[in-house]
């Protein structure tokens, strides 16, 4: 039986969603830990196949000590070379690791609901499918941060997945997301529905019908890409 997978959580009802799902399907346990309610993230991956990051309505500039510690930890992963996903915060907190730049929108803009998303060649050749919106639940954004290889691009936010080493993926966008955690977001968050650039509450719901299917597969290719490559497969690759 594989070792599980550590999955970071920000809030206290927070799940990992569809990718939880997926893991355990494919014979994980899950490792849920939750820092900013005080508990600890290990000191070694030894023990565990992988990690992923999740969102949260905090800041990766945020100055809580939760954040801090966070951002340090992923110094761990890094350096034992396993394999690290970093979803929308997540993604943000590595790239604060990587010293890059989290960043409001120039004009204040937000993506919140279905927005279009392009694959690199990278992206191209590490999964044969890509959907043409995925969904978004986000005010900053970030810079690629240095060393890194950019695997997918959007329009009002350029960098929306990139590829730090051998097994490390950031990730703008939520491909976790159910329809429940839809319903929950788009009510208990309902004032981002408000900001400059949000989709409109019935949009989030009508769009899912069209592009879910897509991000489903996706999401599917896209762990098994990174769940199912050893370290010098991914060495060689990252090379």
């Amino acid at each position: 039986m594989p070792d599980p997978v550590l999955i970071i959580l920000h809030q206290e009802h927070s799940t990992p969603g569809r990718v939880g799902q997926a893991l355990k399907h494919r014979g994980y346990a899950l490792d849920i830990r939750r820092p900013r309610l005080g508990e600890p993230l290990p000191e070694t991956m030894a023990h565990h196949s992988g990690a992923v990051l999740f969102g949260g309505p905090m800041s990766a500039n945020d100055r809580e000590d939760f954040i801090r510690r966070e951002i340090d930890w992923l110094a761990v992963p890094l350096a034992e070379q396993k394999p690290f996903l970093g979803i929308c915060l997540g993604a943000q907190l590595l790239v604060r690791q990587l010293g890059g730049r989290v960043y409001f929108h120039p004009e204040g803009k937000v993506e919140v609901g279905y927005y279009p998303i392009r694959p690199t060649e990278l992206g191209r050749a590490m999964c044969g499918f890509w959907p043409d919106h995925v969904y978004q639940w986000h005010r900053e954004g970030f810079d690629l941060p240095s060393g890194a290889a950019l695997v997918a691009e959007g329009e009002l936010f350029p960098v929306q997945a990139f590829r730090h080493g051998a097994c490390a993926y950031a990730i703008q966008f939520h491909p976790e997301v159910t329809h429940a955690m839809m319903c929950r977001w788009t009510t208990r968050g309902h004032e981002r529905l408000a900001l400059p650039g949000a989709k409109a509450r019935v949009a989030h719901f009508e769009d899912r019908a069209v592009h879910d299917f897509g991000i489903r597969a996706w999401l599917t290719s896209f762990l098994d890409h990174w769940m199912g490559r050893d370290l010098p497969g991914r060495a060689e690759a990252a090379e």
